[in-house]
């Protein structure tokens, strides 16, 4: 399968069977891509961050990782991570709200609807929005807990491998933040694929 292009502030979902992979790439280095996974054809079973965090004992997943679900099972595993390893498990996805909050007074493009979008492109609602895992966001967490929000780290072309533990239907957002330095001030697309 060649690249599939996840358009700048945009998102797309694909449905995986289990041994099936995929490969996500930061196609410009800096762009962060919220990310999801529900099960297939259940999608109230779900990748879910704060049973993932208490499995993995990190905020930080990497290669090697078992990614869980809801119900604490496998659903994903990462398998690959040619970027500086620096993704963000405590970030909600942005929403039309959240930009009303930094200052924004209009409709602002957000996660939160490319991921319902994209799921109905398969014809799957989903019913909110689960934590998602925000792929090369640079969120650093200093020795009292506090947050900050800083451009990824990643350079162009990094990549991470997933592959499906069991069916799935993963979805991909490109983070359309633009009124925090998150995406290093611009949004662009990113690519993906799946590897059989």
């Amino acid at each position: 399968m060649d690249l599939i292009e996840i358009p700048a502030r945009s998102g797309r979902a694909v449905r995986l069977s289990a041994g099936q992979s995929l490969r996500i790439v930061n196609t410009h280095g800096h762009q962060v891509v919220d990310f999801w996974a529900f099960c297939d054809p259940d999608v109230s079973e779900f990748l879910s961050m704060e049973h993932l965090r208490a499995t993995i004992t990190t905020i930080f997943p990497r290669a090697g990782h078992d990614l869980y679900t809801n119900k604490r099972r496998p659903i994903l595993h990462f398998v690959e991570d040619t970027s500086p390893g620096i993704h963000d498990t405590l970030m909600a996805s942005c929403d039309n709200e959240r930009y009303g909050l930094l200052g924004c007074t209009e409709y602002h493009d957000n996660c939160t609807d490319n991921l319902a979008a994209a799921m109905r492109t398969l014809g799957v609602e989903s019913h909110g929005t689960p934590g998602p895992l925000n792929l090369w966001m640079n969120i650093p967490v200093d020795a009292h807990g506090k947050t900050a929000w800083e451009a990824p780290v990643s350079q162009p072309g990094d990549h991470v491998v997933l592959r499906a533990e069991m069916d799935c239907i993963c979805a991909m957002s490109c983070c359309p933040q633009d009124m925090l330095p998150v995406n290093a001030g611009k949004t662009v697309n990113a690519h993906y694929e799946v590897l059989n």
